[in-house]
């Protein structure tokens, strides 16, 4: 399995002079450090980091793992920098996370268990930015935005994608717009019959990192 993060973002609502990815935890460490030390640490010896926004930054920084560079990044959101790694990822599962999020490594080792096409979610009320979920009778999620209808819980940013669907979520997510998260070539995914099913971890600690009151939350959250 390879295991993606993607970093290229400007992260304006943040508003740090740094990629929002380099931010510091309590315990020392930044939240793609962290990323990167949990993913190791479940086996996942080959991480491709997409960058774009000061980028030389985090090569700095973490000058062992490979780099993807998203050359549009100011331009573009997730779809295009998802697509950027998985291009170079063959007949391999992938799993992907967002370099904002900071979470137990749990998460980790239980989706690499489960193994397929799943979805981290927390089953909780959600605010407007946050992306939701719904599933439908057999337990598959059916939509997967910023604007679901109904919402069961949080998708977290934290995914996994079987080798044998690989090249058809490469092709949805070519057909996505610029400014689309990779959510959107799910949900085109799961239109022509690929089904992802969504692991419940409520029961572990998850954040994403998008305002300043999200990292003070964050470094609270795991101050231990």
């Amino acid at each position: 399995m390879k295991a993606i993060i993607l970093a290229a973002g400007v992260g304006s609502r943040l508003g740090k002079p740094f990629p929002k990815a380099l931010s510091q935890l309590p315990s020392g460490e930044t939240i793609m450090g962290r990323q990167i030390r949990i993913l190791r640490e479940n086996g996942l010896s080959e991480i491709i980091v997409v960058v774009g926004f000061k980028m030389a930054l985090l090569m700095e920084h973490f000058p062992s793992v490979l780099y993807k560079y998203n050359p549009e990044f100011y331009l573009t959101n997730t779809s295009k920098s998802l697509l950027c790694a998985l291009e170079h990822v063959e007949r391999e599962d992938a799993l992907w996370v967002n370099g904002d999020v900071v979470f137990d490594p749990q998460i980790i080792a239980d989706m690499i268990a489960r193994g397929g096409n799943v979805v981290a979610v927390d089953k909780k009320k959600c605010a407007e930015e946050e992306v939701k979920y719904r599933t439908d009778h057999r337990g598959g999620i059916v939509e997967i935005s910023k604007t679901v209808s109904e919402p069961e819980g949080e998708a977290l940013g934290i995914n996994t994608i079987g080798a044998h669907h690989l090249e058809v979520f490469r092709q949805a997510l070519r057909e996505c717009g610029d400014k689309d998260y990779f959510e959107k070539a799910m949900e085109l995914v799961i239109e022509r019959g690929v089904t992802f099913v969504p692991m419940d971890v409520s029961d572990y600690r998850c954040i994403e990192v998008d305002f300043e009151e999200d990292l003070q939350n964050a470094r609270q959250l795991f101050a231990v």
